[in-house]
Parts: C-alpha cells; sequence; structure tokens
C-alpha cells in the first residue's frame, strides 16, 4: 500500500509526495554496487511514510557511519528489479509482492530479505468519523449503495466515488467495486499529494467521502477516518486479482537488500538489518515532512536527536 519524481543526484536529496517515479530500468545512482566504497543507494518509495523511513537511515547512515548516500524513487514493483539489478542497494519498505519475492529472493537469490521494518501496514476503505457518526451503519459495506449518492462527484460517472491515490499502488477496488456489485466507480486522484488535497478539502467542508486510505499514515491525526468493514480477509483470497471480492490483509512491512550488498556492505547492511522503528516513529517523522513541512533532513535530525536510545541499537 499504499505515491513526484525524486532526481537523483549524489549526496543530495529531495523528498516530495506524489507521484511519477523514474523508470529504473534505465537509471542507475552513482553509487549503486560501488565495491569498496563506503556509499549507499537507497530505494524511495514515493508516499512520506516511506520517504520517513529513507530520511532517518540517510541521516544515520552519513553522520553517524560516515556512508555517502543516494536516494533514487521508483514505483513498487520496478523497485525489485532495480534491486535485483544492483542499482539500488535496500528497499526500506516493501507492502508485499509475492510474485517479485519468489522470483528474485526464493528463484534468482539475487535479492535477500533484510528483516522487518516494525509497522505493520493496512489498505482499507475509509469515510470521515463526522460521517460515520451521523451513519454508523456505512461502516459495514452492504450499506454503501444507500450512501452512493452522498458520495457522487463529478469524476464518478453518476455514481458514488471510490477515490484512490495512483494506479501503481497495491490496490484491487475496481475488482472490488465489480465483484461486490456495487454503485460506485474508482476515481485515480493521482498521487498520495493529490488524494491529501482532496480529502482536507472535503473535510474542510465537513463533506461525505469514501476513499481508499492506509495506516501509517500521518493524515489520520488530521482528518480522523473510520474503516469500513468489507468482507474478512482469508488467505488466499487476493490470489485472483480479477476475483477479489475481500478486504486488504494487514501486511508486517519488510526491507529488502541486493543479495551482493547484503555480504559485502558492512556496517551500512548490517544497520539496515536492524532499522526497526514503530508506527508511532514513523508517523512522528512523516508529519514533520508533510504538514510542518520540514526537509526530510530537518526531520530526520530532530527525531534522531530526540530517539538516542532507539537508533543507537541499530548500531551495535
Amino acid at each position: 500500500m499504499r505515491r513526484t519524481a525524486i532526481t537523483a543526484a549524489a549526496a543530495v536529496l529531495t523528498l516530495a509526495t506524489g507521484c511519477g517515479a523514474a523508470d529504473m530500468t534505465r537509471q542507475a545512482s552513482p553509487f549503486a554496487n560501488a565495491r569498496g566504497a563506503k556509499t549507499v543507494t537507497l530505494s524511495v518509495q514515493s508516499w512520506v511514510g516511506a520517504q520517513a523511513d529513507a530520511a532517518v537511515a540517510r541521516y544515520i547512515l552519513e553522520h553517524k557511519l560516515g556512508y555517502r548516500v543516494d536516494t533514487v524513487q521508483v514505483d513498487e514493483v520496478p523497485a525489485w528489479d532495480a534491486l535485483s539489478q544492483g542499482r539500488v542497494d535496500v528497499l526500506l519498505e516493501d507492502w508485499g509482492h509475492p510474485e517479485q519475492e519468489k522470483r528474485y529472493v526464493k528463484e534468482k537469490k539475487t535479492i535477500t530479505p533484510g528483516g522487518g521494518l516494525g509497522v505493520t501496514g493496512h489498505i482499507g476503505w475509509f469515510v470521515p468519523a463526522y460521517f460515520a457518526e451521523r451513519h454508523p451503519d456505512v461502516t459495514d459495506w452492504r450499506n454503501l449503495d444507500k450512501y452512493a449518492s452522498l458520495f457522487r462527484t463529478a469524476e464518478s460517472g453518476g455514481k458514488g466515488q471510490l477515490m484512490d491515490g495512483s494506479p501503481s499502488y497495491v490496490t484491487h477496488d475496481k475488482a472490488l467495486v465489480k465483484n461486490l456489485d456495487l454503485d460506485y466507480q474508482v476515481v485515480f486522484a493521482g498521487s498520495e499529494a493529490a488524494q491529501i488535497t482532496q480529502i482536507k478539502r472535503f473535510a474542510k467542508e465537513k463533506k461525505p467521502f469514501l476513499t481508499y486510505w492506509y495506516s501509517p499514515q500521518w493524515l489520520f491525526e488530521k482528518v480522523p477516518m473510520t474503516e469500513v468493514r468489507l468482507p474478512p480477509y482469508k488467505e488466499g483470497c487476493d490470489a485472483d486479482a480479477a476475483k477479489v471480492a475481500c478486504a486488504y490483509p494487514r501486511t508486517p512491512l519488510k526491507k529488502y537488500l541486493n543479495a551482493g550488498f547484503a555480504k559485502s556492505g558492512g556496517k551500512a547492511a548490517a544497520f539496515l538489518k536492524r532499522f526497526r522503528w514503530t508506527t508511532e516513529d514513523q508517523n512522528e517523522v512523516s508529519l514533520m515532512i508533510a504538514e510542518q513541512k520540514l526537509s526530510p533532513a530537518e526531520a530526520a535530525k530532530k527525531w534522531v536527536d530526540s530517539h538516542p536510545s532507539v537508533w543507537k541499537k541499530w548500531l551495535s
């Protein structure tokens, strides 16, 4: 789950929420797979939680371990290709891609697991808390059609709007709408940033909305939302993308390293394997970046300065 392109330049990090990731089949960091040099290249996903991971990891690599760090943004599936090819060294936040894991970890062995991030991700459908308080039955998917007219927008073609972010995210929403026979149209905002802008606008005007959203995500602190209960998730219910008719699973987010880097990456690889924090930690940094408008480096420094007992464990 569950997000404006980033220009890869040596030792320069520019992070923004949004969409439009680089094509990693044609782009490589100058630091990636640089044997013998104290360099690391981080793959950064476009959503702000992943940016928070990378900002803190980068800060510690640079300021505590003496590495030069580069970052490259790439969409979720191409990130696996880039990691396998050694174009990036590490992917810090994966939301579950079993096909890629099978191909690269189990078969080709070009990627190795880097352990858990410590954060559990969950995708779902949400309505604003103020609407759920007035209409508590909306939290059962079987009652959604009752409110479809209230969720209608100019973009939804006479049906209720189910707002999604970027088509590149993990989403089964078109199949869910079809297979659950709901009177809704999936409308893509285009990016996490655009989706947040729309959600904030609806909330400011106290308008009803139904949206694909995910946790952890700092926006819940600004716009309280209530999840709509979809048919329960069961193992394998999402195996056929066209036939999905169940909720999204709760996914322990994982890290992955290029296999060569995992062996020869020294203290950097060891640190990245130990990098593990909580949802609260990630949201704290995400909020500083997205809402308080601190640069990723400033947010990372502020978090590192106030949480030494957490990150020092990652160094030993």
